[in-house]
């Protein structure tokens, strides 16, 4: 069982456009609403691949119930804890070459009585999963310190607790110790105040936030492939990608294929880059399922190419 939290959820609108014209009146070829939010798309992929998944976030006005209906259309169990502001609603515009303009709500303000109603709707159901993943930006009205405060109230139910985060929530959370993080370049580039230019920047960035106490780094390099730092070593993984149709949710679909293959490993990192690599492939936040993933097309090794030039240097 991976349980995902999600402080800031959304339902997730896209709309496929022949181009993309200011100030025009445009006509979409194609669109879908998704659930949406990191965690949320983290149980999405979770339940695509055939294993158990309950999804807690905050939910509230039409936007939540609908949010919360379509989880239950996925095969995912829902646990929303009510809150009065209304889930937000985020619009993605992907052009015919996969070049996606994203507009993000700002998301509701959280009163402190939800936030500890969020905690504790975590907390019952901690004994009963292998992982949690805790997933995305804190919305208005949670501390930097709520996810420090999560992770050491579900290692204390015996949890093992993944976390994806930034900024000041993930330096927060690294003095409770989180097994799991999964940075992106800029992330890890932010993380250690200083810009990261090649595959061995990134190296030396991870090992970094394993010492200030991060179990593992797992870590997204876009296009460069994947980076996995523990205590065993490093290892690198990439995967050959015939065409990008849409990068939303990539990350997250990374993230399930790392946790439901153990959440540790080489053959881990593996399913991480598998998972991602299909998830590009697909239209929207569309979550990949076991067919869709192509494992001969990965490669994993500890010869990682430290010299390589990052496609897309982070500062």
């Amino acid at each position: 069982m991976i349980l995902t939290v999600t402080p800031n959820p959304s339902l997730d609108r896209t709309y496929e456009l022949p181009g993309l014209t200011r100030g025009a009146v445009l006509r979409a070829t194609d669109d879908r609403i998704d659930p949406g939010g990191k965690g949320i798309n983290v149980s999405r992929a979770v339940a695509a691949a055939g294993h158990p998944t309950i999804a807690v976030a905050p939910l509230g006005g039409p936007e939540g119930a609908l949010l919360a209906q379509l989880l239950g259309e996925h095969d995912i169990e829902a646990v929303g804890v009510p809150i009065v502001a209304s889930t937000r609603i985020n619009v993605t515009l992907v052009e015919p070459d996969g070049t996606l303009t994203k507009v993000n709500a700002v998301g509701p303000e959280i009163t402190m009585a939800e936030a500890e109603a969020l905690l504790d709707a975590v907390w019952t159901r901690s004994a009963a999963t292998g992982w949690i993943a805790c997933c995305g930006s804190l919305p208005r009205g949670l501390p930097p310190q709520w996810y420090a405060e999560l992770v050491a109230r579900s290692h204390s139910a015996g949890a093992r607790i993944a976390l994806d985060t930034s900024g000041a929530a993930l330096t927060a959370a690294l003095r409770e110790r989180p097994d799991v993080i999964k940075p992106n370049a800029e992330e890890l580039a932010e993380a250690v105040s200083r810009p990261l230019a090649t595959v061995g920047d990134a190296v030396k960035a991870a090992e970094e936030l394993r010492q200030r106490g991060a179990g593992s780094v797992l870590a997204s390099l876009g296009a460069d492939g994947q980076l996995l730092v523990d205590r065993t070593g490093t290892y690198f993984g990439s995967a050959r990608v015939d065409t990008v149709r849409s990068n939303v949710g990539a990350g997250d679909a990374s993230l399930a294929g790392f946790l439901t293959a153990g959440g540790r490993g080489p053959a881990a990192l593996a399913a991480a880059v598998a998972h991602g690599a299909a998830a590009v492939q697909l239209p929207g936040s569309v979550m990949p399922t076991p067919a869709d993933l192509d494992l001969a097309a990965v490669t994993t090794t500890t010869d990682v190419p430290l010299d390589r030039p990052l496609a897309e240097p982070a500062s």
